[in-house]
């Protein structure tokens, strides 16, 4: 892959200028560099990504078992359709999946590596913004970028890449064995009959317990609640079926809203009858564990489904391995941590060769970045967030943050394909800035992320907020925001300004509005 820099000689005489800037080459940045080149071909963008290597979470995350805890059939992308027979998919296929991907549509070679972006202040005068980049070079120094854009896309993710979530538990300096974050597997770490504690009971935990089992590692889970849990085949056997009879052109499509459909239908009705939907979840669990086996204490929760996100067991793989004896899942609180183990605070020990702490990602709103306008900072906690893709008074901004009941493609790609309604409507106009203006607009208290899991709980305070209604509440439903984002004229919500000097790139001027105004 190309990694195009931008030489300091160059930086010292003049910024490069792109009209789109892409940050972070993941899931989100790759699908909307994509569009770019479907949708607005006209524009110049780069990607910038911090890392090494492009696939975000599927390259970073190395930990046993590590696959999609959505279906692939919306979690790839719409003009690229998942074509493998498994709905799971295990982290190595997705992360070919995103490579196969950019290069097909030649994004990799627009992918600027170890370039990780420190600010950005968009000059309302010149209708751009002025982003400052660190680069680090192949000897570990670092040297600053600057560059210029018109629009600027955050596609970063959500989480730090650098650290997760580790709470302050006592006595980890005394624990004689390894200690692990799933976020750093390392990769000579042998389980193979060594006494593997998780800790932990969301998604990363209910992949890593059957894979460290299957390694031959006596494996517990520690969890200090349970969580909601389903079992879900790796190969549907319904898509199975339908892509035996549905047509080439159609099997994409037909499979994707299949899946749209029934995750936001099975979302919709647990919220509306949270104790059906109690009792449904309860039964399925009931059907994978021995007769008599404790369910109340390991696997009733004591909030709503999709309060937190209902985690996926493949195949019943976990529950296959409690079945035979290989994993035990202990409720119960962590006391202190000792030389040979862990103390709970029931009184019980247990002993432990290896700990894995799978406790959290500690979110990191658009990657850190530090932004202002004109010169003014911006406190992106005290902004409003426009669709969930753009910020309150923040011109030319968007943020790629997918659904967290559904796929995460699905909200990113809508978010993807807006960006390029913008930026074709900002060139044709003439106009320079797009912002979002909350005019009589009440601030609700609820998270834009629509979850209480302890991750966003924990970051409440560096979120941005959302309003009391749409266009600047997030509903956490496709079909909605499909609606919204594809068919809605572009005025709600945003105010376009500024004339650019001369015709805009492609427009001849008796095509240019006498006035400017807001986009319709």
């Amino acid at each position: 892959m190309t990694d195009t820099t931008t030489g300091p000689d160059r930086d010292a005489a003049a910024p490069e200028h792109v009209d789109v800037l892409v940050v972070g080459a993941g899931l989100s940045g790759i699908g909307a560099a994509c569009r770019l080149r479907m949708e607005s071909p006209w524009a110049t963008f780069a990607v910038l990504e911090a890392r090494e290597d492009l696939g975000g979470t599927w390259d970073l995350f190395r930990y046993p078992g590590i696959r999609s805890d959505s279906d692939m059939f919306t979690l790839g992308y719409p003009f690229r359709p998942w074509s493998q027979a498994e709905t799971i998919a295990d982290g190595p296929v997705i992360l070919q999946y995103l490579r196969d991907t950019a290069a097909d549509f030649g994004i990799d070679r627009h992918i600027r590596f170890r370039h990780r972006v420190v600010s950005a202040d968009f000059d309302t005068a010149a209708g751009r913004w002025d982003v400052h980049v660190e680069r680090t070079l192949a000897d570990g120094t670092v040297e600053p970028v600057h560059l210029t854009c018109g629009w600027f896309s955050s596609c970063s993710g959500y989480y730090r890449y650098d650290r997760g979530h580790l709470p302050d538990f006592p006595g980890t300096g005394d624990f004689r064995g390894t200690l692990v974050h799933p976020q750093f597997w390392p990769e000579d770490l042998d389980v193979a009959g060594r006494r593997v504690v998780v800790i932990g009971s969301g998604a990363t935990a209910i992949t890593l317990v059957p894979a460290l089992a299957d390694r031959g590692a006596r494996v517990t889970m520690l969890q200090r609640s349970p969580t909601y849990v389903a079992t879900l085949p790796r190969v549907n056997p319904v898509t199975r079926r339908l892509r035996r009879l549905l047509p080439g052109r159609w099997e994409g499509p037909v499979l994707r809203w299949l899946h749209t459909l029934g995750t936001q239908g099975s979302y919709e009705f647990s919220r509306r009858r949270p104790e059906v939907a109690r009792r449904i979840l309860r039964r399925g669990v009931e059907r994978e564990l021995p007769p008599g086996y404790d369910v109340d204490t390991h696997f009733t929760p004591s909030y709503d489904p999709w309060d937190q996100r209902v985690c996926v067991v493949t195949d019943g793989d976990m529950f296959a391995h409690i079945r035979s004896g290989a994993v035990e899942v202990v409720t119960d609180h962590v006391e202190t941590f000792t030389p040979e183990g862990i103390r709970l605070r029931s009184g019980r020990t247990l002993d432990a060769d290896v700990v894995v702490t799978a406790t959290g990602l500690e979110l990191l709103f658009i990657g850190g970045v530090e932004l202002a306008v004109d010169g003014e900072p911006v406190d992106v906690t005290q902004r409003m967030a426009y669709k969930g893709m753009m910020l309150e008074g923040v011109p030319n901004f968007s943020m790629a943050v997918g659904y967290t009941n559904a796929s995460w493609t699905l909200k990113s790609d809508l978010t993807a394909r807006y960006v390029c309604r913008l930026v074709n409507h900002l060139r044709t106009s003439g106009t320079t800035t797009c912002t979002p203006v909350a005019d009589g607009v009440s601030v609700s208290d609820d998270s834009i992320m629509g979850l209480n899991a302890g991750y966003v709980v924990r970051a409440a305070d560096r979120l941005p907020r959302q309003g009391d209604r749409f266009p600047w509440r997030v509903y956490q439903n496709y079909v909605r925001d499909r609606r919204a984002m594809r068919h809605d004229g572009l005025g709600r919500g945003l105010r376009f300004t500024g004339s650019a000097a001369g015709p805009a790139v492609g427009v001849r001027a008796e095509e240019r509005p006498a006035t400017v105004g807001v986009g319709g």
